[in-house]
């Protein structure tokens, strides 16, 4: 009598349809997501609904934002520098920065011929650096 050789994956095959039929992609047409991105708020959102608010201790329902702006100007005009800083940038926006950079290239080879050095001087010393500072640990790649 022969045995029985059952099959592992026969008994799979009904789940394995099913699991494949959501591996198929979406019609033409059809979001996977037709709800869309959950809507969160964000910090700078919610301060603004809370400055937009009416403040309860502000007079002529002034908002909390123009109670904020108020004590700000008239800090700034009894002379605090940082207030009066604070206004200019929002109001007249940052300063630009500049930024000084040497964007000349100096040629290591002209270098090397200054120095009475060779190419194949600086090579060599550069190869020799970099193996002694552990730099090279990573495999080297040769040009």
């Amino acid at each position: 009598m022969a045995k029985k050789v059952t099959d592992k994956q026969r008994g799979n095959s009904e789940s394995e349809k099913r699991r494949l039929a959501n591996l198929k992609p979406f019609r033409k047409g059809q979001s996977g997501n037709p709800a869309g991105r959950p809507k969160t708020i964000t910090l700078s959102e919610a301060l603004r609904l809370e400055l937009a608010k009416a403040n309860p201790e502000g007079e002529n329902e002034e908002t909390y934002a123009e109670a904020i702006a108020s004590v700000l100007v008239k800090s700034a005009a009894g002379g605090n520098i940082l207030a009066a800083k604070e206004i200019a940038d929002r109001t007249e926006g940052k300063p630009k920065q500049a930024i000084a950079m040497d964007m000349s290239v100096t040629d290591w080879r002209e270098l090397a011929r200054q120095h009475g050095l060779s190419e194949t001087d600086v090579i060599s010393e550069a190869k020799r650096l970099i193996t002694e500072s552990g730099l090279d640990r990573g495999g080297s790649t040769s040009h």
